[in-house]
């Protein structure tokens, strides 16, 4: 049977994959398990997606049958969940968003009341709870839980993430893409309030546009806002506003890669790097890692997903970790990936250094990389293909030390990832499509 959760909770299509049945077994096992069994609390949020609210409210009934309050935090970025639990003592969080998938997807993602995501074994007893397999009756009368509406989350959460700016953005112009999703609030009123300039764009929604050729991954959008208006540098949230990309003043795209390396020198050379350690991903370029060991700084690399980034630094003690696609943990402001902690990061470096981001992106030297997402029927057949396993092993033997290779199954979308790194781009590219070709004849 396949597993519930992915590398990112539980996901699907919403009411076909991810039910209002299947959230209300999900909310019911978080009032159990993360409740304690007894008068827990735990903090809900959800972005712009029309089935937010029909989710929402089966998984809260959930809750409250399951013997814990829901604390709702209406549409609200999935890092402001984390920190509200902890802020408010909650005994876990729970979010609803598929974050950077079209809109008809949904998805519910726990922490813990540390704000950290669930380990593997407290998701395998919620998904064996929704299995059924349960030795505990329902709370009647008085243990039932209510339901607790959270007037101020938006304001307590903003005022958090404008701490890592404590000497304000007076001067700066930004230009924000929300992507229709949950920052297209919390981000403008934050920039706002350090004094930014704000140019902004997709901060409205209907419930069906989120993602939809902006955002995160649709990267053209601001860049062409960032000339237009003259902006200092263009940020792009993906709906659940947990990860960033920004555009420099020249329009040119500044990844996750860059961005971390570009903290990571800032708080190496202030001596606030712990550990003198930044953790990445197999995914991150070739170049970040030769730029961070040139300075001196270890790099870590970890599986993909921010749960892994996060396990990685905790064990090394390390402050700074994140990945490509721009999920980042400050380990001093999150305990998750935040886009808009790690937008006001850059931009207080902006502010200190005096210098733009087009030369502070130059900290590291991006090695030509090819990405292509091949879609397949079945995902779980990619470990048995001896031809993926041949293919990989001979691009590896073509590429020396010269490139990398690595093919993987998503673990959110019926997907297999290929990605190939060169010191010349046109090598990458032709070494992923050859690859693909294979994934696509085995598994397509």
């Amino acid at each position: 049977m396949t597993r519930l959760f992915g590398t990112d909770g539980v996901r699907g299509v919403a009411n076909a994959e991810l039910t209002p049945e299947l959230a209300f077994s999900l909310g019911e096992a978080a009032g159990h398990f993360l409740g304690q069994g007894g008068r827990g609390s735990i903090v809900v949020g959800r972005d712009t997606r029309r089935s937010g609210d029909m989710l929402e409210a089966a998984l809260v009934a959930g809750i409250c049958s399951g013997g814990a309050d829901a604390l709702l935090a209406d549409v609200i970025p999935t890092p402001a969940v984390a920190f509200l639990t902890t802020e408010l003592g909650a005994d876990g969080g729970v979010v609803i968003s598929a974050s950077h998938n079209p809109a008809e997807y949904n998805g519910i993602k726990f922490f813990d009341r540390e704000g950290y995501k669930l380990p593997d074994e407290v998701e395998d007893e919620i998904e064996s709870f929704v299995g059924d397999e349960r030795d505990w009756e329902r709370p009647v009368g008085g243990a039932v839980g209510q339901v607790v509406r959270l007037g101020d989350a938006v304001e307590r959460y903003v005022e958090h993430a404008s701490g890592v700016a404590e000497g304000g953005l007076s001067g700066l112009k930004v230009a924000a893409d929300c992507g229709h999703g949950a920052a297209s609030e919390t981000t403008p009123l934050a920039l706002r309030g350090l004094g930014a300039e704000v140019v902004e764009i997709n901060c409205e929604w209907d419930g069906m546009d989120i993602n939809r050729e902006c955002g995160s991954t649709h990267v053209d959008v601001v860049s062409s806002l960032v000339l237009d208006s003259g902006a200092d540098i263009g940020i792009a949230h993906d709906g659940d506003a947990d990860r960033v990309i920004a555009v420099d003043d020249l329009g040119e795209t500044v990844d996750g890669d860059m961005m971390m390396a570009i903290c990571a020198v800032d708080l190496h050379e202030r001596g606030s790097l712990a550990e003198d350690t930044v953790v990445c991903t197999v995914m991150s370029n070739m170049g970040f890692e030769v730029a961070m060991r040139e300075l001196g700084i270890n790099v870590i690399r970890t599986k993909v997903g921010d749960r892994y980034v996060l396990d990685g630094m905790r064990l090394a003690g390390a402050s700074l970790g994140g990945e490509q696609s721009g999920h980042i943990i400050f380990g001093e402001h999150s305990t998750t990936g935040d886009g808009l902690v790690t937008a006001l990061s850059v931009l207080d470096t902006m502010r200190r250094t005096g210098k733009p981001l087009s030369e502070l992106k130059t900290v590291m030297r991006r090695y030509p990389q090819f990405l292509e997402n091949v879609p397949v029927a079945d995902t779980a057949r990619f470990g048995t293909s001896v031809a993926i396993t041949d293919g990989v092993h001979a691009a590896e033997q073509e590429l020396g030390d010269r490139g990398r290779v690595l093919v993987r199954p998503s673990g959110t979308e019926p997907l297999v990832r290929v990605m190939v790194e060169a010191e010349d781009e046109a090598t990458a590219r032709e070494v992923a499509q050859r690859l693909s070709a294979v994934v696509r004849d085995e598994l397509a």
